[in-house]
């Protein structure tokens, strides 16, 4: 057995390192070979089970992962995982990987049977989603999401630039999904301009429409505090750089979203005004 390597990085070989989980054999054979036909994929570790997937995730098996965790990288860049498996599910494998110091992007693949699973999956930071049976142009699709993450996140930089110890800034690439009409819509965060309560549920508000979720406003609240959300309200959470207004009412203060005809007025609370004053006269560093 060679030598450890003491660094690794996502730099020395060109490509993704993903891990494929499905207790299939047929299904982990094709997500396989869809994988290894992008040239975004450098190599493709398989498991047929949630329990085996953690096993490779901590190197049990793999130098090369457990070098990258070593050297403060995710173990593999992407998990690829189906979602009903005996055991651990796939749900379960997402909620120990969301626990990981630097966890890999989570792409789930699913069943139509698992549409509930999949609507509520978002808690536990799903970055794609991918329907059986199988499309390869949709596999490409979530692969392209997933090495824009990498190569945002740990591009090469210099000594004052982000590392694996200081991130890169939160990108706007998370995806929502959302059932519409029995089917799974996948609603980009960066469309969100602001979040609405609606008891245990949010609603999404987009230049288009809106969208429910099965997902508390306080939860959105910390789980986007860092991609420029901020609460205003008990029942609002808004994009910071929509905001084009902060205006007195006759109620007190209110933002203004957006501008022209699709502008929308909404409250603000006493207790959050001095905290959004704030942030508008001082916005963070991280340039929203």
């Amino acid at each position: 057995m060679g030598k450890m390597p003491d660094t690794v990085s996502t730099q020395d070989n060109a490509g993704l390192l993903v891990l494929a989980v499905d207790d299939e054999a047929p299904g982990l054979s094709e997500i396989k070979f869809l994988l290894e036909s992008s040239p975004h994929i450098r190599r493709v570790l398989t498991a047929f089970d949630a329990a085996e997937a953690l096993r490779i995730l901590r190197g049990d098996y793999e130098q090369e992962v457990m070098a990258r965790t070593k050297a403060g990288l995710p173990p593999v860049d992407a998990v690829f995982a189906d979602i009903n498996m005996p055991g651990l599910s796939g749900m379960d494998l997402a909620r120990v990987l969301s626990a990981f110091r630097y966890p890999p992007a989570l792409v789930f693949v699913t069943g139509v049977e698992e549409r509930d699973a999949l609507v509520t999956a978002f808690d536990v930071g799903a970055l794609d989603f991918i329907n059986k049976p199988i499309n390869e142009e949709r596999v490409l699709k979530a692969i392209s999401r997933v090495a824009d993450r990498v190569g945002r996140t740990a591009a090469p930089t210099s000594a004052s630039g982000p590392t694996a110890q200081n991130p890169a800034e939160p990108t706007d690439d998370e995806v929502i999904p959302v059932e519409l009409g029995g089917t799974i819509k996948l609603v980009p965060r960066a469309s969100v301009r602001y979040v609405e309560a609606q008891g245990d549920y949010a609603r999404l508000h987009t230049q288009d429409g809106s969208h429910l979720v099965r997902i508390p406003l306080a939860q959105l609240e910390e789980r986007w505090a860092n991609a420029g959300f901020v609460r205003i309200h008990r029942s609002y959470l808004v994009a910071l750089p929509l905001v084009s207004e902060l205006r007195m009412t006759a109620n007190g203060y209110a933002v203004v979203i957006g501008t022209g005809e699709g502008a929308k007025e909404l409250p603000v609370s006493r207790r959050h005004t001095k905290e959004l004053k704030e942030r508008i006269v001082r916005p963070p560093k991280s340039g929203w």
